[in-house]
């Protein structure tokens, strides 16, 4: 599975079935850099288990707002649509593996 990006208008349609991580991110965040990798990575390894969907806080206001999005990179764990875990700021690869691995 490739990692999808989401916007205000398709965000509920893109996350609404199976697990989901989503990264709110955006271009000027140094940790959101460091971490695209890492997601590159998990969908590579788990893409058929979890899909993983990156939303652009500055071109998507709304949805950033909807979850209280403070900080960035904010990672949020969705299944079926509905918030289950939560992680603000960069994390390695094994954490969100575990993270995710709690989920699936």
């Amino acid at each position: 599975m490739a990692i999808t990006h989401a916007t205000d208008q398709n965000f509920t349609s893109e996350t609404e079935a199976g697990t989901v991580l989503v990264d709110f991110w955006a271009t000027w965040c140094g940790p959101c850099k460091m971490i695209a990798p890492v997601l590159e990575e998990l969908d590579s390894d788990m893409g058929d288990k979890v899909k993983i969907v990156k939303v652009d806080v500055d071109e998507n206001q709304e949805t950033a707002a909807k979850f209280g999005i403070m900080s960035i990179p904010t990672l949020l764990v969705l299944k079926e649509g509905e918030v289950v875990d939560k992680v603000v700021g960069y994390q390695p690869k094994e954490a969100l593996e575990e993270l995710l691995t709690k989920h699936v």
